[in-house]
């Protein structure tokens, strides 16, 4: 059965940093596509960033510049790199991969800003 599993949420001040870690529960060179998605109290949730099976990455505006997403396949690993953190970044993060035609999540970590 696949899993993602997230850690590395918490609570950080703007303009601080955050790394989240995504680890799979199976080779992650089977996923077409693995990405961050996140979620605020009462809005949807949204594209962070994704990143094919051949590292191609797309961003979405509000994080660009500041977020980078990256793969290990080694370690089954995806991470996201967050820097320069806003308020507005709050909200809970969740892993998202494409297997298969199938879609994967994880449970979600709580990523908190304080201004």
């Amino acid at each position: 059965q696949v899993q993602l599993v997230e850690s590395g949420g918490g609570l950080v001040q703007a303009g601080g940093s955050l790394r989240l870690s995504c680890a799979a529960s199976g080779s992650i060179l089977s996923f077409n596509v693995m990405g961050w998605y996140r979620q605020a109290p009462g809005k949807q949730r949204e594209l962070v960033a994704v990143i094919t099976r051949d590292a191609i990455t797309n961003y979405a505006d509000s994080v660009k510049g500041r977020f980078t997403i990256s793969r290990d396949n080694a370690k089954r690993r995806v991470y996201l790199q967050m820097n320069s953190l806003k308020p507005e970044d709050t909200a809970v993060y969740y892993c998202h991969g494409v297997l298969v035609g199938s879609d994967y999540w994880g449970q979600g970590t709580q990523v908190t800003v304080s201004s």
